[in-house]
């Protein structure tokens, strides 16, 4: 009789409790809301996700460090009522910060690690955001600054000058656009058929219109125009995730945008905020007095708290406890 032998099950066990960690952080269309004071028990478990579960064990069986690819970070809202400047700040920190120590967190199950690769996008649509360039260069540049700064070596930045080189960003965006865009056509009839991809279009048609500066014409005409131009970023964001995947063919993709369970990319919050759209790069960062942190537009955290500088530039805002003392910083997580 052949000898037979039980399936070696310690990869998918160690796949899935790897998962078990970024489950809490999960960015989906149900979020619980931010005042709620302790962790909400997350009703989905890892075998709801199967696209990340299966290729984290996939890392976990060859004895590899976990890739993860997260597009995002772009550059900062060109609105001035949303941010404190163009460069990263606080937001940015804390969100590059969380990301290194749920790396950490990985590598005390998976002994080899994981390693997150920030996809940074502002060259991809900068000029359907209406961000110039150089902006978009300087908030990249410093990124990759402060994790070294900060010693976050899990973090890595890749932008569309790792693949392009020096060839001038509105030619680096034709290429990309050219090679794997969807068409038009084919993504007006995902948003009509698709509720995912209906609530995205809405969310960055939004952002658009929010982050629009100085327009002199109607409600109504900006809203027909950043509608047009919504399709364009998604259109634009859609390449920039094929191009990523041709780079990074095994990464899990994470993404700043919800979705549900079940889906390929798994949504993940990078701090605590009242919009579950809200991103460092589309507001400040607010301290409580409790040391927890919230993101919110400059415009409201000015009006709750004072300004706080670091390194010569804006950095965050600091409510203050009923007293006048300041509490001591802690990261929610």
């Amino acid at each position: 009789m052949p000898l037979t032998t039980a399936p070696d099950t310690l990869p998918q066990t160690t796949g899935a409790a790897i998962l078990n960690l970024l489950l809490p952080h999960h960015r989906t269309t149900d979020e619980a809301p931010v005042s709620v004071p302790v962790p909400v028990p997350v009703p989905a478990s890892a075998e709801a996700f199967p696209h990340q579960l299966r290729r984290i064990t996939d890392f976990v069986r060859v004895g590899a460090p976990i890739v993860f690819t997260l597009p995002g970070f772009p550059c900062k809202s060109p609105n001035p009522a949303k941010t404190l400047g163009h460069l990263p700040d606080m937001g940015e920190r804390l969100s590059l910060t969380f990301l290194d120590t749920l790396c950490a967190r990985i590598e005390r199950i998976h002994p080899p690690g994981a390693r997150v690769v920030i996809c940074s996008d502002g060259h991809v649509f900068g000029d359907l955001i209406r961000v110039p360039d150089d902006r978009i260069d300087a908030y990249s540049d410093e990124l990759r600054a402060l994790i070294r700064q900060s010693d976050l070596h899990r973090l890595s930045v890749f932008d569309l000058r790792d693949v392009l080189g020096d060839l001038p960003p509105d030619a680096g965006r034709a290429h990309v656009h050219d090679r794997y865009a969807p068409t038009l056509d084919a993504l007006r009839a995902e948003v009509r058929t698709d509720a995912t991809a209906l609530a995205l279009y809405r969310g960055i048609t939004r952002f658009l219109v929010e982050d629009t500066a100085g327009f002199t014409g109607t409600r109504s005409a900006l809203q027909r125009q950043c509608r047009g131009r919504a399709y364009g970023v998604i259109q634009r964001s859609r390449a920039w995730g094929a191009l990523i995947a041709d780079h990074h063919p095994s990464a899990v993709r994470l993404s700043i945008h919800p979705h549900p369970a079940g889906a390929a990319k798994f949504g993940i919050r990078l701090l605590d905020a009242p919009d579950v759209w809200t991103t460092p790069w589309h507001s400040a960062a607010l301290r409580e007095p409790d040391g927890t942190w919230t993101l919110m537009p400059r415009a409201r955290a000015a009006r709750l708290g004072r300004l706080v500088h670091r390194d010569g530039r804006p950095s965050h805002f600091e409510r203050s406890t009923a007293d006048g003392h300041r509490s001591f910083a802690t990261v929610r997580r």
